[in-house]
């Protein structure tokens, strides 16, 4: 009968170990069951399970791997696995698998204490850890993110508790924390669909425009009330428009020229566009700057509110259909037929309370610096760094 061997090699990195290593074992035809290796500052961790059959005893493989990795300064460690050991640990693997990612300013050993601990909590084994983001500079005084992966494994009992759990500790150390499912679709996505209103853009225009006409105080005391999801947007959307009657048309291209683009945006684009996403604005703001946006970044589409202007005037109301919660979240779908996806390969990004159903209708909704209610609501949040962190979510990895 064929023995079970797990294989522990540990020290220093060398070009050719893998090759080395297997080399030995191919002469007397093992087969391999598992493999893993990590190198962590030029140290290298391998581990091999192997399967030496009956035909090759396991003392001469033992006995040259032994000669070989001595010869290289290398630490080796056997240890026999029974054949019901291996059994039980490979049904195990069949559990579902989790991704938990952890994002922050700077890692600390807080944040990984304290996120393996929820996921211990729940039932969840740690199949391994990668850090995602390029490794820190010790002179620089500020790290623009800092990205941790935990795969994880097992059947959570209360998935809701889990992510409440998983928000509660972000607030508490200030960091950002996703929990979503490894499933086919998670590097698989090709759609990513933004709010632009304090998404985007650091402003919401209608204040900005409701600054120029000189009704700002009151146009962002409603703003604010409809983006915590105490008023209905339409309605609100309605009665904010109305007061911006007799703007001059001038004032637009003004207002656009001087928006800001929110932290990481330009960069969080640029690389989605490489990666061959295609991009759209989903906005309950105005066309005029939608569009500005739009040839600013090279967003692929672009459906918002057409603000009505007659005689060089606004007149305090739009042309066509209110661009709301609901139809955010029908656009959605229509891009998604377009593009040939379903929904489950779309990213959604919003803030206000009107992103909700967009959020929930994509494979990955991100509420992004969002109100408490919308953060609550939404699966995902990103509250404390850029807009680039959601390139994290989908496994982008940084080198350094």
């Amino acid at each position: 009968m064929s023995e079970l061997v797990l294989i522990n090699v540990s020290g220093r990195d060398k070009p050719g170990l893998t090759s080395e290593i297997t080399g030995i074992m191919g002469q007397y035809d093992v087969r391999i069951l598992d493999i893993g290796q990590a190198v962590i500052h030029d140290h290298l961790t391998w581990g091999i399970l192997a399967e030496i059959p009956d035909q090759a005893n396991a003392s001469p493989v033992i006995r040259d791997l032994l000669f070989r990795l001595h010869s290289l300064d290398l630490q080796v460690r056997f240890a026999p696995i029974t054949r019901d050991e291996y059994q039980q640990w490979a049904e195990g693997r069949n559990r579902a698998c989790y991704i938990v990612t952890l994002l922050a300013r700077d890692i600390r050993a807080e944040h990984i204490a304290r996120v393996s601990a929820v996921t211990a909590q729940h039932g969840l084994n740690i199949d391994n850890i990668s850090r995602l983001s390029a490794r820190p500079s010790l002179d620089a005084s500020e790290n623009r993110i800092a990205c941790v992966e935990f795969s994880v494994r097992g059947t959570p009992g209360d998935l809701e508790s889990l992510r409440s759990d998983f928000l509660r500790i972000a607030g508490e150390l200030n960091v950002d924390i996703a929990f979503q499912e490894d499933s086919i679709f998670r590097r698989n996505r090709r759609l990513v669909v933004f709010d632009m209103d304090s998404t985007l853009i650091e402003a919401e225009v209608i204040d900005e425009l409701a600054a120029e006409a000189g009704v700002g105080e009151q146009v962002a005391a409603i703003t604010e009330r409809a983006m915590r999801g105490e008023l209905d947007f339409s309605e609100s959307f309605a009665e904010r428009l109305a007061l911006l009657k007799g703007l001059d048309e001038a004032v637009l291209e003004r207002i656009a020229e001087r928006l800001r683009l929110t932290e990481g945006a330009e960069y969080l684009i640029r690389s989605l566009k490489a990666l061959g996403y295609r991009t759209a604005i989903l906005s309950g703001g105005f066309s005029y700057f939608a569009h500005h946006l739009q040839n600013r970044l090279g967003i692929d589409y672009v459906h918002a509110n057409e603000l009505e202007i007659e005689g060089g005037q606004v007149t305090g109301r739009v042309a066509g259909t209110i661009v709301d919660g609901q139809r955010k979240a029908e656009l959605l779908g229509e891009l998604a037929d377009r593009e040939g996806l379903s929904p489950e390969q779309v990213i959604a990004v919003g803030d206000g309370a009107n992103d909700l159903p967009m959020l929930s209708q994509a494979g990955l909704g991100v509420a992004f610096r969002a109100k408490p209610l919308v953060k609550e609501s939404a699966r995902h949040s990103i509250s404390t760094l850029g807009l680039d962190a959601i390139l994290y979510l989908i496994g982008y990895r940084e080198r350094s």
